[in-house]
């Protein structure tokens, strides 16, 4: 059997979004150096670098639900295009900018642009799939992200060696460059969904505020804890194994890796197996494996425990974000799809703000046992609060 057969039946234009989203994600190399570069290139404290970070996350919260509901309106695959292309030239701004308030400033504009392409594609895909084909399709957007990923940070660490500029001008040219893919492939026409979605349980909100849609509301409030638990992996989690256990750099990267691995290789096929079931049922597996391998990091001290406990909770992970796509995808009104997955993405945002301080505030202050038994309870309350609630169920006719 084909484990990827799944990916056989997806659209012409899944592929071109992922193609074009693999591009740019190549070429992501400020963000990840972007405290280097504020530290060493330009002399600025770390608490200092930090707030500029934090400013680019406050774009990023604030962009969300305005860039969904522009992309409703001009069009999502519009959209895309013209963030691309702006965000190409805001990088090559960004290198000119020395001032520690414009620094703060440009981080704004930087990620009110560039992350509008988050509920634009998002959206876009939710479009042009159907029921079925969802989760199969996010799963291989978020396989072109993270195989870009895997070589842009490589990347900038040799660039950054050279010139600390060297970064923007790449990153620079990686969003051109998929921009101007964008503009230039052919795109089919947009597809019709095959079969309905039983919505009748949801209100009728065209032309009205999403907001009202309680299934939204609730599941937003619902996934937040273990979305805080999941970004545990930029912050606490480098901190505990590197600080904590002395396990050196590199072995930390290669403890990663595990993640990204599994990712990049039994992502697809893990959600085209899974393309018939609930996604309330398959969020709720997610959580529980993001519970069970979270909170087995409290007994991990050896190399060996700790890719096991890594690759449980990336399972988790790999279930969890197309899952949820999915999700908002088949609740979402017609005509405001974009909106959902606005209101997705800043709930992703918000977490990402909640998590390092969350995180890091158990770590210093109860130690990092505590920490991972909190993350198993945090996951315990999204998986269950999730499957308890009946209304939120989505099914076909």
């Amino acid at each position: 059997m084909n484990p990827y057969k799944g990916l056989k039946g997806l659209p012409r234009n899944v592929w071109l979004i992922s193609i074009g989203s693999l591009i740019n994600r190549a070429g992501t190399m400020v963000l990840p150096f972007l405290a280097l570069y504020l530290t060493q290139g330009l002399n600025y404290s770390v608490s200092e670098s930090g707030i500029v970070i934090a400013s680019y996350g406050i774009g990023s919260l604030i962009c969300a639900p305005l860039a969904g509901r522009l992309s409703d309106k001009i069009g999502s695959l519009k959209l895309m295009k013209y963030s691309l292309l702006l965000s190409g030239a805001v990088f090559l701004l960004y290198s000119f900018v020395t001032s520690y308030y414009l620094l703060i400033v440009i981080s704004i504009v930087l990620a009110i642009i560039s992350e509008s392409f988050r509920p634009a594609s998002m959206a876009f895909i939710s479009d042009q799939t159907t029921h079925k084909q969802r989760k199969t399709a996010f799963a291989l957007y978020r396989l072109a992200i993270n195989a870009g990923m895997s070589i842009g940070p490589v990347a900038g660490g040799f660039l950054s060696a050279i010139d600390f500029h060297l970064l923007f001008y790449f990153n620079a040219a990686a969003a051109i460059g998929s921009s101007a893919f964008f503009f230039f492939s052919k795109w089919e026409e947009k597809i019709e969904e095959s079969e309905s979605i039983d919505v009748s349980s949801t209100v009728k909100l065209s032309g009205t505020n999403v907001l009202k849609d309680f299934r939204l509301i609730y599941f937003l409030i619902a996934f937040l804890p273990v979305l805080i638990v999941f970004f545990q992996i930029l912050s606490t989690i480098p901190l505990y194994i590197v600080t904590e256990l002395g396990f050196s750099k590199s072995t930390f990267g290669i403890l990663l890796a595990v993640n990204t691995l599994l990712v990049i290789f039994v992502e697809v096929p893990l959600n085209s197996a899974m393309n018939e079931w609930n996604d309330i049922k398959s969020l709720f597996l997610g959580c529980i494996l993001t519970a069970v391998g979270f909170g087995a990091m409290a007994f991990s001290r050896d190399v060996f425990s700790l890719v096991i406990s890594i690759t449980i909770w990336t399972f988790g992970e790999m279930i969890i974000f197309p899952a949820s796509s999915a999700y908002i995808s088949n609740i979402a009104v017609k005509g405001k799809t974009g909106e959902y997955m606005g209101y997705y993405q800043m709930n992703a945002a918000l977490s990402f703000l909640l998590a390092p301080a969350v995180g890091a505030w158990i770590f210093d202050s109860f130690g990092s046992f505590n920490l991972w038994i909190a993350s198993f309870v945090l996951s315990l309350i999204s998986g269950f609060a999730l499957i308890a609630n009946k209304k939120l169920s989505v099914s076909s006719k």
